[in-house]
């Protein structure tokens, strides 16, 4: 294999100085899937609900009111429970830290010895282990527990607020496409135009994420497609039975 077709492009100093410029991969994947999870969602319940009602519906007023009640609707719900499990998560883990902080001015000889058998458990010699330990209790005991005790880093909490934000507006710019393209195109071919919008969005999102997260893209992009159609024809055909129904 020549140098420059290795990951590290022939240059591993740089790419490990990258690399360790940009931190624990944890914060930039929960970004990552509350990203990912409200433009996909925005896009096929939005494109769900108007095509649903297409199905039962010419009325372009109807369909944009649906829509926009759609869309309003999942941006709220996306934020509230954003909101709610992040901050769940973060109460969960002050609480660890608050009782972790607690255990090492109460029983510091005990916690020394403890952090020192993770490390001896993780395959360094028990001498060695004990080292390390002592060396970062030192430095920082609480972070040191909390990282390989907990798997929490105490300086990056997760925020739940900005979850929230991110998510709403996530869903919003996700509900866009399809609301505009079954509201404008033209009566004839409404339906076929917003599925294939909808389905190059979430080909677009399936090859966003994929690269984001160094992860096969036409995986991502197939299991994005599949989904998205299949949400849009089974709300189609539920609104044609339920507009021929009451109709």
């Amino acid at each position: 294999m020549a140098p420059n077709d290795t990951l590290a492009g022939g240059d591993p100093a740089s790419f490990q100085a990258a690399e360790a410029a940009e931190g624990t991969h944890a914060h930039r994947l929960n970004s990552l899937r509350a990203a990912v999870l409200g433009a996909n969602d925005g896009i096929v319940s939005t494109a769900g609900i108007v095509i649903g009602v297409a199905g039962a519906s010419s009325d372009p007023f109807v369909i944009l009111a649906a829509g926009v009640a759609g869309l309003t609707a999942g941006a709220l719900s996306m934020a509230v429970g954003e909101y709610v499990s992040v901050s769940a998560q973060r109460d969960t883990e002050v609480a660890l830290l608050e009782k972790e902080r607690r255990e090492l001015e109460e029983m510091p000889e005990e916690e020394l010895a403890e952090l020192a058998g993770l490390y001896e458990a993780k395959g360094l010699t028990p001498e060695l282990a004990l080292e390390v330990a002592v060396q970062l209790h030192e430095h920082d005991a609480l972070a040191a527990h909390a990282e390989t005790e907990l798997g929490i880093d105490p300086d990056a909490l997760t925020s739940p607020w900005i979850a929230a934000i991110s998510s709403a507006i996530a869903f919003t710019v996700g509900s866009v496409l399809p609301l505009l393209a079954i509201e404008f195109a033209p009566a004839d071919v409404k339906i076929p135009v917003t599925v294939i919008g909808v389905l190059a969005a979430l080909a677009l999102t399936g090859f966003l994420s994929a690269k984001a997260g160094g992860t096969p893209i036409l995986r991502a992009i197939l299991r994005n497609v599949t989904g998205g159609f299949l949400a849009m024809g089974i709300t189609y055909w539920i609104g044609r039975l339920v507009g021929h129904s009451l109709g």
